[in-house]
């Protein structure tokens, strides 16, 4: 009952407070790469100018702060949107500046389990992975979980979708279409 009882307040927490960090797309894939999150580490580098050298810990608000040019927004954009326009504010100082932009730690890649699972928590996790996957890293269902009710909650644009996960049918081979890759931000409720 208890366990219930957490669910639901969580459940509740996720429909009714707004999640910033996650709108920014941290730790999404997008069409042209990695785009970049609020808590991963980003080494920016311009030859030849070792005091503009850094490594830069993404702020919760997305943006990173840098040597001449102050607050750049880094969340939600690749690490080569993030080069060039570093590169478009130096050229007012340095003629013809080279940038390399590394994601060096990926931590904005975040996805929370909860539930009737072994292993419940916020996870980092390095890589996409899919529901089958997120629910192996958490040491899998416990013997309580109702396994065709599981859900995935997903917001964006401050509004949740529920995504349903019928596990019972993915182990028989059957809707193999739900084990979707999951974003940053997402919840994957066991009940």
């Amino acid at each position: 009952m208890r366990n219930h009882l957490f669910v639901s307040l969580i459940f509740f927490m996720l429909s009714a407070a707004p999640l910033a960090v996650a709108e920014m797309a941290g730790g999404d894939v997008g069409p042209a790469g990695y785009l970049v999150g609020p808590q991963d580490t980003l080494d920016i580098s311009v030859w030849k100018e070792e005091d503009l050298s850094l490594t830069a810990l993404v702020r919760p608000d997305g943006k990173i702060t840098f040597p001449l040019i102050g607050d750049i927004q880094a969340g939600g954009k690749t690490p080569d949107q993030i080069r060039r326009e570093i590169t478009e504010w130096l050229r007012k100082y340095i003629p013809d500046p080279v940038v390399t932009v590394i994601v060096s730690k990926v931590a904005a890649l975040k996805i929370y389990l909860i539930g009737e699972i072994k292993k419940a928590g916020e996870y980092t996790v390095g890589r996409r992975m899919d529901v089958i996957q997120a629910l192996a890293l958490a040491g899998g269902l416990t013997s309580f979980a109702s396994e065709n009710d599981i859900k995935i909650l997903r917001r964006r644009d401050g509004r949740t979708t529920i995504i349903p996960f019928e596990y019972g049918a993915f182990k028989k081979g059957k809707k193999l279409e739900q084990n979707i890759l999951l974003k940053s931000g997402d919840v994957v409720l066991v009940p």
